[in-house]
């Protein structure tokens, strides 16, 4: 006759407790925050360079960029205002106040860092593989701290919260619309770079942003 075995906590107080004590400090918030956007700006950087687009509300202040010669960090900032408000209802203040934080960073560093590191040259191929792979881990960072840029961003985290919806996929068809609006502005072959950009950013998140595999908060 075997004994049951009686099922196994995740820390020695539960799996409520457990949760708790996998709560993020601020101090570990704060350096998320720090280390996404850097990421995400670099990623910028490599794309400005290279003249390709993005997905998001960081593609639509590209191409307000590329048609108008608007400055990128203030468009960006003013594009995501009217999401706030979306953030705040269902994502709630913490939230909020995190993903202001965070797209008023990536404004400053987006138009920062590219005069401060001036690449000579960078293959298009290159720069949307690298790109995509630093903007990806960048938003990952963010999403796993409460975060985000905003923006379809936003709308994609509310459908993975309520319906379990890979966030990864729902900005990636989102993102699909952006850059399809870059034959306005670039040559088709950057448009498919482009497009392999934003398929890897998102390929990054689906991949390690699932509902459940990620509890700490």
């Amino acid at each position: 006759m075997t004994q049951a075995t009686p099922p196994r906590d995740e820390s020695p107080t539960g799996d409520r407790d457990a949760v708790s004590l996998l709560r993020h400090s601020t101090l570990e918030d704060i350096q998320a925050l720090l280390v996404g956007t850097l990421l995400v700006a670099l990623a910028i950087t490599l794309f400005n360079r290279a003249g390709l687009l993005s997905g998001g509300t960081v593609g639509l202040a590209f191409l307000a960029h590329y048609l108008g010669g608007w400055a990128f960090g203030a468009t960006l900032f003013l594009i995501n205002v009217p999401f706030y408000w979306l953030a705040w209802r269902h994502m709630g203040r913490a939230f909020t106040v995190r993903t202001v934080a965070a797209v008023a960073m990536v404004s400053i560093l987006g138009d920062w860092l590219p005069r401060h590191l001036v690449l000579a040259s960078i293959e298009g191929w290159l720069a949307a593989v690298l790109g995509g792979v630093l903007m990806g881990n960048g938003f990952l960072i963010l999403f796993r701290h409460h975060a985000s840029l905003g923006g379809l961003g936003i709308l994609a985290l509310i459908a993975q919260k309520k319906w379990g919806w890979r966030a990864g996929y729902v900005q990636l068809a989102a993102d699909a619309m952006v850059v399809g609006a870059a034959v306005l502005t670039v040559s088709l072959q950057r448009v498919l770079m482009s497009v392999a950009a934003v398929l890897v950013l998102n390929l990054v998140i689906a991949t390690n942003h699932r509902p459940g595999r990620y509890i700490a908060q």
